[in-house]
């Protein structure tokens, strides 16, 4: 077992074909990590992998660069496949190997997740897609659609073994594995070594090199870190608003993928805030020459997808933004690192949905900081800010330019028109300012305050509670009246990516939705309209919960109990129907 974090090497050194050491160039990776450069050769002599290192070291690149390397695209079928956690983290790793794999002609990538429609994916595997990222759930679907065929399957990879575990996955991916052919080269990476993960690997891992990376503390930066939670305006307003309003060097702002990069910096463009894109699809002279204008101070605003700025170093970097939250929790280290350096104090400002609040409670463990919640600038700092600067553009005018021939033409102007000069002034100053009002509308008001959300959801888990207690209150009379009868369901929200849990508690034991509703909002703080359909059975539940669920809220509502009985949840496939009594959105009763 290799058990060492060697000084970085370059990846010339590693026997890569020169199409992903170009490729690696362009995107600006110019020496190997430890876990890259133990796991590389290994890999690329055909031996089995297990990897222990933490998220962030560079894992999609160790078994990444080597898979790539023994892809032959003249064969259009499946040869890699990756395994993944969540949604976002096989986006990451599908647009991390895209980049990798940008010179080798005819490679097509393929990713499998659910909350988006088969369609799509259907089409990737039809096209050919040699590379196959997927989330378990997903994956399995397509393996008994028949959709994916594995017949030629040359490398399988697990990333981040210990997460899928802490969600349940364990019998799913067994499952998968089971359907490898026997020759499939294998790739295990997780951060711990549970004896689950260790009885997988000895179970489908042929004599693995067992490659060991000790973490690696970091010095805490002084970061002042904040969350601005989406509500009311969306976040391109609150983006733009931002980058009028607070005092910054340079900005960068983190996206999800090469074409958000390309989209939310021609808004800002449009918008009046000159923007410049970082992404995979630049060649290395285009990333330079970006890097360059960002360190000169002839831009100062950056849109970047997490795998281009890996190692970025522009001391003037005073502000990130986190557009889109990454798909792992180290990632948002690595991104709120770009500021803070050299000595400086920096600032981030992540942009958080209400169902990815729990995601702040990590990020303050991770980082050994506090993340306080971040105000918008109002409409009155907009206001004010815009008259402070068109009136500073006025006087730098008049100070700088020879006005004196305009002075003429305005004075005539008064005199034919019968106006004053303060009249014409101000007329001047409203078409200037039509295209960016110097009063602002006010902002629109959510629908629902979040706050009174929360509240009636409380009082509504407390008042079932007390019924519970008495016996009595709508929910036990109507079970005498046959409470299976079907009713109308609940609108179920088409903006959340629902993930189906079985929760070891149903009918038997008394269960009813609302005790479902209540243990979990108030154990891990989940707004109650992010709990979505619920299916008693008579000795178990099922309950669609947000994808993606972080490891401490998954373990701590298995020892959750309702009605004596531990929830023990587990990730599942079942299908949810609507036999069952709907739970009656409490976010909504008196509205």
């Amino acid at each position: 077992m290799t058990d060492q974090n060697n000084a970085t090497i370059g990846f010339d050194t590693l026997g890569l074909p020169e199409n992903l050491l170009s490729a690696l160039t362009a995107i600006g990776f110019t020496s190997a990590t430890a876990i890259q450069s133990q796991t590389i050769p290994p890999l690329l002599a055909g031996k089995d992998v297990l990897g222990e290192a933490q998220t962030g070291t560079g894992k999609t690149a160790a078994f990444g660069l080597p898979a790539l390397a023994q892809i032959d695209t003249s064969i259009r079928k499946p040869q890699l496949m990756v395994l993944a956690p969540t949604r976002e983290l096989a986006m990451q790793v599908s647009e991390a190997i895209e980049s990798f794999g940008k010179n080798i002609k005819g490679l097509r990538v393929a990713t499998l997740y659910g909350g988006q429609s088969y369609g799509p994916q259907f089409q990737q595997l039809e096209r050919g897609a040699q590379v196959v990222v997927g989330t378990p759930g997903r994956l399995m679907d397509h393996l008994r659609r028949k959709s994916l065929k594995l017949d030629s399957l040359s490398f399988c990879v697990l990333d981040e073994a210990d997460e899928m575990l802490n969600m349940g996955f364990l019998e799913d991916i067994q499952w998968i594995l089971d359907h490898l052919p026997e020759t499939t080269q294998m790739a295990l990476f997780s951060a711990t070594m549970p004896p689950a993960i260790r009885k997988i690997a000895n179970r489908f891992l042929k004599d693995p090199e067992h490659i060991k990376i000790a973490a690696v503390k970091k010095a805490k930066a002084n970061i002042n870190q904040f969350a601005w939670k989406v509500s009311g305006i969306n976040k391109m307003t609150a983006l733009e608003r931002i980058a009028e309003v607070v005092d910054y060097d340079a900005m960068i702002i983190f996206v999800r993928t090469r074409n958000d990069t390309v989209d939310v910096a021609e808004k800002l463009e449009r918008a009046g805030y000159p923007a410049m894109a970082l992404n995979g699809d630049m060649n290395q002279a285009q990333r330079e020459r970006c890097i360059e204008q960002m360190k000169s101070g002839k831009s100062s605003i950056l849109v970047a997808t997490d795998v281009v700025a890996r190692g970025l170093d522009i001391p003037r970097i005073s502000l990130v933004i986190n557009y889109d939250l990454p798909g792992d929790n180290e990632a948002y280290v690595h991104r709120i690192g770009r500021t803070g350096r050299a000595g400086r104090e920096g600032t981030s400002i992540s942009f958080v949905r209400p169902r990815e609040m729990y995601s702040l409670r990590h990020y303050e463990r991770l980082t050994s900081g506090k993340v306080e919640m971040y105000e918008l600038p109002s409409i009155q700092e907009i206001g004010k800010t815009r008259i402070e600067r068109t009136r500073n553009e006025i006087a730098t005018i008049a100070q700088e330019k020879d006005i004196a021939s305009m002075r003429e033409i305005i004075e005539k102007m008064a005199e034919e028109s019968e106006l004053s000069m303060l009249d014409l002034a101000a007329a001047l100053l409203y078409q200037k300012q039509l295209k960016q009002p110097l009063q602002p509308k006010e902002d629109p008001k959510p629908r629902r305050e979040s706050r009174d959300r929360n509240e009636r959801g409380n009082r509504d888990g407390r008042r079932d509670n007390r019924r519970d207690a008495r016996g009595e209150g709508r929910g036990n009379r109507g079970e005498g009246r046959g409470n299976d009868r079907p009713r109308k369901p609940k609108a179920v929200r088409n903006d959340v990516d629902w993930q189906t849990y079985r929760l070891e508690v149903g009918k038997d034991h008394g269960a009813r939705p609302g005790d479902i509703v209540g243990a979990i909002a108030n154990e891990i703080s989940l707004d109650s309209s992010y709990i979505g359909q619920i299916n008693l059975h008579e000795k178990h539940s099922f309950v669609q919960l947000p994808k993606g669920m972080p490891t401490d809220s998954f373990k701590r509502l298995k020892g959750v109990r309702v009605r004596r009985q531990p929830l023990a949840i587990s990730a599942s496939d079942a299908p949810i129907q609507s036999q069952c009594p709907p739970r009656k959105d409490r976010s909504q009763r008196h509205n």
